[in-house]
């Protein structure tokens, strides 16, 4: 069906263009390194999340996230030693000159602004203060840092930067007369969380479920192919014959035009991306959602009710629609319109999933790279393109756009929907680990080209290059994650440790048995054409 193949055109390219956008393994920061804020001797901290527990005339309340600075003592990591403290508003409230009020080892909790941070802890240190809350004059956190003149600071009590809403629900309580303490602490993230397996193992599964599906319908249509050569069909078989009419090949112009398209794309949502943007991200990836998810539906079911799937009926615009397509696709409308209503609920994150399982199984079985050739040039591309976008990006907007764009920090909602996640179960900052469907679209295209291949070939399991890649693109996945956790969970470019691992492994096997000349062009290996030794043998037989 044109308009089908049209349709699923478009939608590829949108799944490779917002697929690329957060292809990055996050598991959120607690650990911030500036390098524009050196380190020196006394202003020398990590920059740590710190959770600021509450309570109010004795009965527990609000807890909030603030950020420590990289002056003063350290945040102790474990809760139970930390000691609930009396928070007192400072007077004055700014704290830039010695206080009025002696804190007797309360907490203070001042006003940013007016004077330099260090200033204000070094006041509140001096009124006997256990430790400074200072309250910004932004929603967002900000990081505390030393002035480029101050060396040798001998601070002894942590100062901690709240964001300017949490300020305002505290000082109402205590401008109320009520009481208000709290106890400061910064846990340690796990080295190793099970969303992180559980995610490695979603990755894995997708690609071998749709690497197998693919394989299938191409051995399929291959032996449709020999019976009717074998019947000696003189007309070339039609793609609607072969079965392969819903199949697009990319070639390897449409390969870096897919990378160049996703780095537009990127940039135009780090800067123009709103709540609005986001909004429109969610209907696309409801639509292919839904497409994806029917697909899968329709080709499980049809081998129990092979009636319906083999019955169609003419739909307008749409053409030719199988009865049980019809039947499947409100189930997969009302299950996309239900996530895209509780998109942010705590349990979302379960319908993203199948939706973003879904439409990736189905892009890879649409969606093939011919040979090797293509898939190096689009693995590689999208190689540089991670790297730019994730590391050197930093340069030209002083933060990682992928990064930016990926926790979705402008729009005021968790993300984009164009990634899989999975809450971090026992994190105690909580959070998601996500991973981009870049991730796995774009190196799923060649394992599942590496199946085709092998099952066309004959080859055993072993013998072929689809365990193999399998193989280096776990392993690669892998050590992403590893990464992550050494590198304090700052964010990870995944295709920057899966594209080496993935395509060298492919290509060294190429070579070492000989086969790379044939992977490189045809992508096929060379199979005999029965209905020319049938007339062979057919002459053979009229000359004797």
């Amino acid at each position: 069906m044109d308009l089908r193949r049209i349709c699923w055109v478009i939608l590829f390219t949108a799944a490779i263009s917002l697929a690329c956008c957060p292809s990055t393994a996050i598991a959120g920061d607690t650990s911030q390194d500036d390098e524009n804020a050196p380190k020196k001797p006394g202003c020398a901290n990590d920059f740590i999340l710190v959770k600021v527990q509450t309570w109010v005339n004795g009965v527990e309340d609000k807890e909030f996230v603030g950020v420590g600075a990289r002056f003063g003592t350290t945040v102790l990591s474990k809760e139970k030693n930390a000691n609930r403290t009396r928070l007192t508003l400072a007077d004055p409230r700014d704290c830039c000159s010695k206080p009025k009020n002696e804190a007797s080892g309360d907490v203070f909790m001042v006003e940013r602004g007016s004077c330099t941070f260090t200033n204000k802890t070094n006041n509140a240190e001096a009124a006997n203060a256990s430790a400074v809350l200072i309250i910004n004059n932004q929603k967002e956190l900000y990081k505390m840092v030393c002035e480029p003149n101050e060396t040798d600071l001998v601070i002894n009590i942590p100062a901690v930067l709240l964001p300017k809403d949490a300020g305002a629900s505290l000082e109402k309580k205590l401008l109320n007369g009520l009481s208000v303490s709290m106890h400061l602490y910064s846990p340690e993230r796990p080295a190793v969380d099970v969303a992180e397996v559980f995610l490695w193992l979603i990755a894995v599964g997708t690609i071998i479920c749709a690497s197998y599906w693919s394989a299938w319908s191409a051995r399929e249509a291959a032996i449709e192919q020999d019976k009717l050569l074998k019947d000696a069909v003189e007309d070339i078989p039609n793609e609607k014959l072969l079965g392969t009419g819903g199949v697009m090949e990319i070639n390897t112009i449409s390969a870096i035009l897919f990378i160049v398209l996703a780095s537009c794309f990127l940039a135009v949502l780090y800067k123009y991306i709103n709540y609005k943007f986001v909004e429109v991200l969610v209907v696309l990836f409801c639509v292919g959602g839904v497409e994806g998810l029917q697909t899968c539906l329709v080709a499980l079911l049809s081998r129990w009710f092979k009636r319906a799937g083999g019955s169609y009926i003419k739909v307008p615009v749409f053409g030719a629609v199988s009865y049980l397509t019809l039947a499947v696709s409100p189930f997969c409308i009302a299950a996309a319109v239900v996530w895209a209503i509780k998109r942010n609920d705590p349990f979302a994150w379960i319908g993203q999933d199948i939706l973003g399982i879904s439409l990736m199984i189905t892009v890879l079985q649409i969606v093939h790279v011919p040979n090797l050739k293509v898939g190096t040039v689009l693995l590689c591309c999208a190689f540089l393109y991670d790297i730019f976008w994730v590391f050197i990006s930093k340069k030209f907007y002083h933060e990682s756009v992928m990064i930016s764009v990926a926790r979705g920090d402008k729009t005021g909602e968790d993300g984009i929907p164009m990634l899989l996640k999975i809450p971090r179960m026992f994190d105690p900052w909580g959070g998601y680990s996500i991973i981009g469907f870049g991730d796995i679209l774009l190196p799923g295209l060649l394992i599942a080209f590496s199946l085709r291949y092998d099952w066309l070939a004959k080859k055993t399991l072993r013998a072929g290059y689809f365990l193999w890649a399998m193989f280096a693109y776990g392993l690669g996945l892998l050590i992403t994650y590893v990464a992550l956790n050494l590198m304090d969970g700052h964010g990870q470019p995944a295709l920057l440790y899966i594209v080496p691992f993935t395509l060298g492994t492919f290509l060294t096997l190429g070579r070492k048995r000989g086969e790379l000349k044939i992977l490189w062009t045809r992508g096929e290996p060379i199979r005999p054409c029965r209905h020319i030794q049938l007339q062979q043998s057919e002459e053979l037989n009229q000359e004797m």
